[in-house]
Order: C-alpha cells, then sequence, then structure tokens
C-alpha cells in the first residue's frame, strides 16, 4: 500500500503533530483534509442520518473531500462516547457512495491504546517496528503537549493583544515550523523558541481582567470551526479564556483524574457520566472557587454526555451565583446568533463587576 494516500479529519491543530507521526511511521504520502468550511458541513449533513451529532457530520465531510482529492486509506480514532462506534456507519456511507478506499480505526471497544493503534498501523505499514512506533509515538505526545502549552498563553493573552492579528500571524508560523520537526530536539529547540516569541508580543492587560471559563463536549471544544470560534470571538472583549480540554489532557491526564474529579463533585456525582460529563461538573466547581466571572458550555446538538450533565452544572451556578449561557451546535447554527449572545454575556459581566 506504499502508493496509496492516507487522510483524517481535522481536529483544530492536531493536524501536525499526526501528519508528524503519521509521516514517520508509514510508507504512505501523508494528505491533510482540506481545511474545514461550510462545504465540509453540508456534505457531511447531506450523507449523514439526521439523529447523529456535529462531529459525525464533520467528519464524513472532511473523509468525503479527502477521497475527492485522491486519498485511499481513511483513518479514524473518535472515541469517548457513542462516537467510538460510528466508524462502521461512516465506513458504510462512503462505500454506498461508490468511493474505494481503506478504512482504518484505531479503536477498540471504542476506545484507544497503544497496542490497537500499532496494529492498525501494521495493517498499512507491515515493517513498522515497535521500537520506531514507540519512539515517534512519544515523541508527537511530546509535540502535542508543548503545542498545548503555547495554545493555553494564547488563549489567556490573545484577548489583550496591542497589534490585532499578532498572536494568529505568529500562531501560523510556528504550526508551519512544527511540521517540519525532526525529533524530540528539534521539538524542543521550536517550543522555547515560540514561547519565547509569543510571550515578547505586547499586551495590554489589566490585572484583574474578566475571566470567562469554557467547559463542554470535547470535539467543539477543541475544533474551533465547530463552535463558531467561540473563544476568538470572546476574547475581542478584553476576557481572560480559559479551557480544560485538549489532546494532553485527554490523552495522558484525563486517566489519572477520575478519583479527583468525583472527589471535587462528590455532593452532585457519584458515578461517571460519559465522555466529559463528569470533567465538566468537576471544571464548574474548580472555576467558581477560583473566581471566573462567568462560564461557557458548549456541546453539539443532542450530545447524551452533556445533556445529563447540565442540570447538575446548572444547579451548581445556581447555588453560586454563578453566571453561565449554554451553545448547542448543529448545522443550522447562526454564527450572528452566537456573535450577538456573546456580546450580551460580555456586557452582562462588565455591568456586573461595577456593581
Amino acid at each position: 500500500m506504499t502508493n496509496n494516500i492516507i487522510s483524517f479529519p481535522h481536529l483544530g491543530n492536531y493536524s501536525i503533530p499526526i501528519y508528524y507521526f503519521l509521516s514517520h511511521v508509514t510508507k504512505n504520502p501523508i494528505k491533510i483534509a482540506p481545511p474545514i468550511t461550510k462545504k465540509t458541513l453540508e456534505l457531511g449533513s447531506k450523507y449523514s442520518p439526521d439523529f447523529v451529532c456535529l462531529p459525525f457530520k464533520y467528519n464524513l465531510g472532511n473523509f468525503i473531500e479527502s477521497l475527492e482529492e485522491g486519498a485511499s486509506i481513511l483513518l479514524q480514532a473518535g472515541g469517548g462516547c457513542r462516537y467510538g462506534y460510528y466508524g462502521e456507519v461512516q465506513c458504510q456511507i462512503l462505500k454506498d457512495l461508490g468511493y474505494d478506499f481503506k478504512f482504518v480505526s484505531f479503536l477498540d471497544d471504542a476506545k484507544l491504546n497503544p497496542k490497537t493503534i500499532y496494529k492498525a498501523l501494521k495493517s498499512i505499514n507491515p515493517k513498522l517496528s515497535k521500537i520506531r512506533y514507540l519512539y515517534y509515538l512519544t515523541t508527537t505526545m511530546f509535540m502535542i503537549n508543548c503545542l498545548d502549552k503555547i495554545e493555553n498563553y494564547i488563549r489567556l493573552n490573545i484577548g489583550f493583544e496591542v497589534k490585532s492579528q499578532s498572536f494568529k500571524n505568529l500562531e501560523k508560523r510556528m504550526l508551519s515550523d512544527f511540521k517540519k520537526s525532526k525529533g524530540v530536539i528539534s521539538i524542543l529547540k521550536k517550543y522555547r523558541k515560540y514561547k519565547k516569541l509569543f510571550k515578547s508580543l505586547p499586551i495590554n492587560k489589566p490585572k484583574n481582567c474578566l475571566k470567562i471559563g469554557v467547559i463542554g463536549e470535547l470535539y467543539t471544544s477543541m475544533e474551533q470551526f465547530s463552535s463558531y470560534f467561540i473563544e476568538e470571538n470572546l476574547a475581542k472583549y478584553n476576557i481572560e479564556i480559559k479551557r480544560y480540554t485538549n489532546l494532553t489532557y485527554l490523552l495522558i491526564k484525563k486517566q489519572f483524574n477520575l478519583k479527583k474529579l468525583l472527589k471535587k463533585a462528590r455532593n452532585y456525582v457519584t458515578y461517571e457520566l460519559g465522555a466529559d460529563g463528569l470533567d465538566n461538573v468537576a471544571r464548574t466547581i474548580d472555576l467558581i472557587e477560583k473566581n471566573y466571572d462567568g462560564i461557557v458550555h458548549i456541546k453539539p446538538f443532542g450530545c447524551t454526555p452533556e445533556i445529563g450533565a447540565i442540570p447538575i452544572i446548572n444547579k451548581i451556578c445556581k447555588q453560586n451565583k454563578m453566571p453561565i449561557i449554554y451553545f448547542s451546535f448543529d448545522s443550522q447554527t447562526s454564527d450572528e446568533g452566537i456573535k450577538t449572545r456573546l456580546e450580551a454575556l460580555a456586557d452582562m459581566l462588565k455591568e456586573r463587576r461595577k456593581k
């Protein structure tokens, strides 16, 4: 399968480390799916069952666009909730549309683990050794962690940049540079370089600025197009943004956090709620304890774990007089409607501060 092109769906800026990983563990050319646009969502929605969640539709649209551009091996790794069982459905839809391709899932019982990923990659590159696989898996995780740390700094400060687009322009340079990384030392040098460059960008940030925590479903948290760039729009009102969910958390930290989360949420939750439901209940309490000004909860329409968590989150916020706004996204969501609600939230929080 050395001449077949591999492609995969977008998930925020993580296409860069995924590209790096695949380019070193397979002998195939790698095609990053075209950037997500409204066309991507239209394609995915057109061929998806009505009841499936928005991430399914975005991923299906990504797959179709990749296949149209010559991809012949599609990779799928979504899990954590019912999305972990969607791969077979997506594969069948694409087969019914007449596409000829190989579909490779990294999941085992709707979960990711290193053994199943290795087994899946061996089906593409039979000569892949465990040593090479583990080295590049570890190196890729290091790159993801470096990017997540810098992205966190961006969220905290982009709303206070002195020169418009200075953070975004530097971020584009950084991602392009990271894509050319050769190994751990190369990644470390790039991380230190861009950490220093971002901190050198002039900002005008007051000590007691407005602070908002963004919580909710993992895909809409990490793929900004699917949440209509909600963080970017919030930052325009000179607001510091806190977001917990990223790949470093999901792939490394989350598995060690269960007891801690249950302890923090013990007055409201006894068991896991599925996906990030429990996490978001605990995050709500954490944001209240840290005196944040407000919370934004985001999810795709029909996301079951978040639907289960919302009444609990709402109760906690009412008890503690914490302002919270909920956004539920689907293929009919209005961009202008979101911006209007965010503007109203920012105005309300500013007035609340004055009083």
